[in-house]
């Protein structure tokens, strides 16, 4: 492949920066010094339970964190401001967590960050990093380099992690230098509890199996620095399998079944003709992100992914998300589901996922990446819910979820009052909580004061709940968020 046959798109709009002048609507609180995005909620049809999870991030900081909504598109949870990826529920010891991914995006379209793990309490009981040699475009030393793209928690109580590594190679086969700089493609599977990497695997290593000339991303004239490195493979996805590990490569426009020992067991392309399994035409994909396994035995398995068909200087076709049956003895790959709402066609360049919501109900959950959308489908592939968190090709979510969680936040509420002579608007809220229904008022002599005057109990209305209080005589109140009538948190603060 010459040096320059394809534009290179590496940034895959990760770091979108000021692409388009911003104006979507942003929620202003009183209780909380955050403006996350407004949700804008559509729904069609009857939705599976759940909170949606994502991580937006565009041309200015606002919102810039990992967040939470109901799918009315209230808010519920604001985490720290910062860049956030892979937010969602997930099992570890048989527990529901929330994990996320935070550090530093690079505009070459990976990053180097942590993993977090938190409780029910938004406690993090668990960080996950991945310290090493690594070599960064800008020459920086991190404590941890563990990439954006994974950070998948398996049955085994581990973590799967994907890094990129900048690597000096030999890239004259592909139309470059001898002396050129490119990415090596790497995961590993780190123990939770130690931290100890128990795997390891670099796309680098198996150049026999993963030519370089057959990567779909061309080595445009200004790549092939330190700088600017070349992304021959883009892994963008983790996930185990059988023997071993099934990855996404984008670049490749495939999934590589990795054998604990290293080797490549078989590749599942999206074009037709190439790989090692025959294609229908509803599988053919390309560009794409977020392979995930279901009901494997030794004859086959199902797998989804979400086909983004597209990159930043080419539009091809509609993103799509697929569901398909892999027969591995007979090498065939047939077409299950294609999700794709004709009402509202989306071409999104990057990024993007795929979420079966549960095999019961059949309900897919799909995050557009590059394009500020999630939607819901139903087992009839009907798009029953779209929420919108930004300005098309302006904000961004790596990925996006739909998970059914239960949290009592370590932390107080917050309270903010707005004194009127004798009377006051009492503004109430709870970040993160999910199990209050309902604000009880009481007035109080003291903080320490335990002889409280009942005033009033006002439904949770969104994020935030407002309640205006007359004939004050006392210099404190008692903010309870309750759940029918049982106390799950309070505060006392005075009356200014």
């Amino acid at each position: 492949m010459a040096r320059g046959t394809l534009t290179a798109c590496g940034a895959l709009l990760l770091s979108l920066g000021a692409l388009a002048q911003d104006t979507w609507p942003f929620m202003t609180l009183q209780t909380a010094n955050f403006t996350p995005p407004q949700l804008e909620v559509k729904k069609s049809g009857t939705t599976d339970p759940g909170y949606i999870f994502i991580g937006p991030r565009g041309n200015q900081p606002n919102g810039t964190a990992a967040l939470i909504y109901d799918d009315d598109g209230n808010l519920v949870y604001q985490g720290p401001t910062e860049v956030a990826a892979n937010f969602k529920v997930q099992k570890l010891f048989n527990q529901d967590v929330i994990t996320f991914w935070a550090g530093d995006m690079m505009e070459l379209g990976f990053g180097y960050g942590t993993a977090h793990i938190l409780d029910n309490t938004y406690d993090e009981i668990y960080t996950v990093t991945l310290p090493g040699n690594f070599i960064s475009p800008d020459g920086v030393v991190r404590d941890s380099y563990i990439d954006l793209h994974e950070s998948h928690v398996t049955t085994r109580n581990t973590m799967l992690v994907t890094a990129y590594n900048i690597t000096q190679f030999d890239l004259t086969s592909i139309g470059g230098n001898i002396d050129d700089y490119m990415l090596d493609g790497m995961f590993y599977e780190i123990d939770i509890a130690t931290n100890e990497i128990v795997y390891s695997w670099s796309a680098l290593e198996h150049i026999q199996d993963i030519p370089l000339e057959q990567s779909k991303q061309g080595l445009a004239d200004d790549y092939g620095t330190q700088e600017k490195p070349w992304d021959a493979y883009h892994i963008n996805s983790v996930e185990l399998m059988g023997e071993g590990y099934i990855i996404s490569l984008r670049h490749y426009w495939s999934g590589y079944y990795i054998h604990n020992n290293g080797t490549v067991m078989w590749r599942l392309s999206g074009e037709k003709g190439v790989g090692d399994f025959e294609i229908d035409d509803g599988a053919i994909f390309s560009w794409q992100h977020d392979i995930r396994v279901y009901n494997q035995t030794n004859e086959g398995m199902v797998i989804d992914l979400f086909n983004n068909a597209n990159t930043p200087t080419e539009t091809v076709a509609p993103t799509t998300g697929l569901s398909l049956a892999v027969d591995l003895v007979n090498r065939k790959v047939t077409t299950l589901r294609t999700l794709n709402d004709g009402n509202d066609v989306i071409h999104s360049v990057s990024q993007g996922s795929y979420q079966l919501m549960s095999e019961e109900s059949n309900h897919v959950f799909m995050a557009y990446g590059s394009i500020s959308k999630v939607k819901e489908f139903d087992a009839n592939n009907n798009a029953v819910l779209t929420a919108q968190f930004g300005d098309e090709n302006a904000v961004a979510s790596y990925r996006g979820y739909k998970c059914q969680w239960k949290a009592t936040p370590l932390w107080k509420p917050a309270v903010v009052v707005e004194r009127k002579s004798n009377a006051a608007t009492v503004h109430m809220s709870w970040n993160g909580a999910t199990e209050y229904d309902n604000w009880a008022i009481y007035t109080a002599r003291s903080p320490e004061s335990t002889d409280h005057t009942f005033i009033a109990s006002v439904k949770r209305t969104g994020f935030e709940t407002a309640a205006d209080v007359n004939n004050l005589r006392s210099p404190y109140f008692q903010i309870v968020a309750r759940k029918g009538n049982v106390p799950l948190s309070s505060i006392v603060i005075p009356v200014v």
